[in-house]
């Protein structure tokens, strides 16, 4: 119960159907025990008992403590009168009436009672759903690279649907099965208070006999929910690198890896399921044995000592059989709670996360940039591995800047931290001599548009993915950044125009294509400041042209950061930065590098070679 005590803050807004569901769930419990106290009075009428314990004057109330024998004189002597009046058949016609009419009363409340939890539960699913997902977009990129995105998407989907489950189980737990109980065994001890008490001798004794079946439930169900996310990320990694894992005839060896994970499930799968439904044929049958033991202790009371009524008597072994549904149901829901809690612990793991890049208070909202943007003495590296040492680079407005060196020198680090993916370990880096970690994480990433050397497209229309830019736009406004991109002359030629699905990831484009999708995507936002980490670099010669092409369009009277992977794309940059080891080894114009017969040099001789 510890995390599902954190998790229910999520009901909080839906508090008035949980109010409403106790209320019902109330009356339910009563009326579950007065169906069956509805029983005596029938009883009483066909094995005539009216006639075998006469009352020939009306009982007169004397206290609590004769409240049981009042309650029976009364009872036998409404029913005889009414004999007298309406005869036999009637009467009881009159008392299935009564008994119809209270089962009815408590199918309904217990109708009510499931309709008003229906409300809280889905309500929960929905915003427990709505903020894991947006916990998940707001965390950092680090996160993402020590977690699976299957065992992720496994949190937001059956761990959460685990968790909705699990809460009908605790209302259940502490309201409806217990009223019920509790009710029926306060009628049971009013209408016998010796077989009560012997009955009281068996529910310990089953208790925790339940209790110890259930002790590694959740151990167990974490296990499954962790494999759960384990195969889920196979399949991801699956669809996503099909191409690969086909033209290497790898197919098998994937199956294997899924099918070896499939088969530990099946296993946690049935221990977990094998336990749990053991719950309900062991609480059955310690209830049949409570049974046994009251049809031999109470047929002793009604035969031998005669101090209990038969009608009375078959109406008690009835409430005493009615204790057994919602005690298997208190049973149930008890490995619902530990399911739930299981699950519920792994999605608080990621609502707890806290965001190791977070807005600082009072973060300064930086509306435009005027100036320039500077790394002084900036250190970073990921795990143990030095990126970044020491590494100092102002970057003018209106300027052209390229990045260049081996990989692994560096390059798209920096790209990653003006973007705040990541914090840098040591030194500052400045906007308009403000450190960005100063700014709001949103006002930063508005003044930037980054184009990566992966064309990340989504399952939507090219107008949609192009308005990330820029939600509000027109079509024209896509249409003249679709132009400016060089793409509105393939994109004009779909079936539907931009209003053509461009499918899953854009695959229904090639290389080229989806490069200037990105780009259109980047000139719409039209901001100060475009990042283009090494965006040619997958393309063929043709496609690099044309997307080169339309870069130093939209990077006309912009500042520029441009990391570069083929050299010849960047040989009019304003300054071109050469890196190795995490450090600045030369910086000039091109010309001025090649004139050094430096590092530079050799990198573009090995490319035109």
């Amino acid at each position: 119960m510890n995390y599902f005590k954190e998790i229910f803050r999520f009901a909080i807004p839906y508090k008035i159907y949980g109010f409403l569901n106790i209320i019902a769930n109330i009356f339910y419990a009563l009326f579950s025990a007065l169906s069956f106290v509805a029983l005596i009075p029938m009883l009483k009428v066909l094995f005539n008992e009216t006639d075998l314990n006469p009352v020939e004057t009306k009982p007169i109330y004397t206290g609590i403590s004769s409240l049981k024998e009042y309650f029976t004189d009364s009872l036998n002597y409404f029913i005889a009168e009414a004999i007298k009046t309406d005869g036999k058949f009637q009467v009881l016609s009159y008392m299935i009436v009564v008994i119809i009419s209270i089962f009815l009363l408590k199918n309904i409340f217990n109708y009510l009672a499931m309709y008003f939890i229906t409300f809280l539960r889905n309500g929960v699913l929905r915003d427990l759903r709505n903020e894991l997902y947006a916990k998940v977009v707001t965390l950092p990129i680090s996160f993402f690279s020590e977690k699976r995105k299957g065992d992720v998407i496994a949190r937001i989907s059956s761990d959460v649907l685990e968790i909705q489950h699990s809460f009908l189980s605790i209302l259940e737990l502490i309201v409806r099965e217990p009223l019920t109980i509790l009710f029926t065994i306060l009628t049971m001890f009013f209408l016998s208070p010796k077989l009560t008490m012997f009955v009281f001798i068996f529910i310990p004794i089953s208790g925790f006999i339940i209790s110890a079946i259930g002790k590694k439930l959740k151990k167990q169900s974490d296990k499954a929910q962790q494999e759960q996310g384990h195969f889920l990320s196979l399949l991801d990694e699956t669809l996503s690198g099909l191409k690969v894992i086909k033209s290497f005839n790898s197919e098998s060896n994937f199956t294997g890896k899924f099918q070896s994970s499939t088969e530990r499930f099946f296993n946690i799968s049935n221990k977990l399921l094998n336990r749990q439904n053991l719950a309900s044929p062991a609480s059955e049958f310690l209830g049949i044995l409570v049974i046994a033991g009251l049809l031999w202790y109470g047929g002793n009371l009604v035969f031998i000592d005669k101090t209990l009524e038969p009608a009375i008597f078959l109406s008690y072994i009835g409430l005493a059989y009615n204790i057994l549904t919602p005690a298997k149901a208190i049973s149930k829901a008890g490995y619902s709670v530990r399911k739930g809690n299981a699950a519920a612990e792994r999605v608080l793991e990621i609502l707890n996360t806290k965001d190791s890049i977070p807005n600082i208070e009072n973060a300064i909202e930086l509306e435009t940039f005027e100036k320039e943007v500077s790394f002084e003495n900036v250190c970073f590296k990921y795990e143990d591995d030095i990126v970044l040492n020491d590494f100092s680079l102002t970057i003018p407005k209106g300027k052209t800047v390229a990045l260049v060196g081996q990989s692994g020198s560096g390059k798209s680090t920096i790209a990653n931290l003006i973007t705040r993916f990541y914090d840098v370990n040591s030194g500052v880096i400045k906007m308009d001599g403000i450190n960005i970690k100063s700014l709001s994480i949103n006002s930063l990433r508005n003044q930037i548009g980054l184009v990566t050397q992966d064309s990340l497209l989504f399952n939507d229309t090219v107008k949609n993915n192009v308005l990330l830019g820029k939600l509000d736009a027109t079509d024209e406004e896509v249409i003249e950044a679709l132009e400016i991109a060089n793409a509105y002359e393939f994109v004009k030629d779909l079936p539907q125009g931009i209003h053509t699905n461009i499918g899953d990831s854009g695959n229904k484009l090639s290389g080229g294509q989806k490069q200037r999708i990105s780009i259109a995507r980047a000139v719409l936002k039209n901001p100060p400041i475009m990042v283009l980490d090494e965006a040619t670099s997958a393309l063929d010669t043709e496609s690099e042209q044309l997307v080169q092409k339309a870069f130093e369009k939209m990077m006309q009277n912009r500042t520029s950061l441009v990391i570069a992977h083929r050299l010849s794309t960047i040989q009019n940059a304003d300054l071109i930065v050469v890196m190795k080891k995490g450090k600045i080894v030369e910086q000039g114009k091109h010309d001025e590098l090649i004139a050094k017969n430096g590092v530079y040099e050799k990198l573009v001789s090995m490319q035109s070679f």
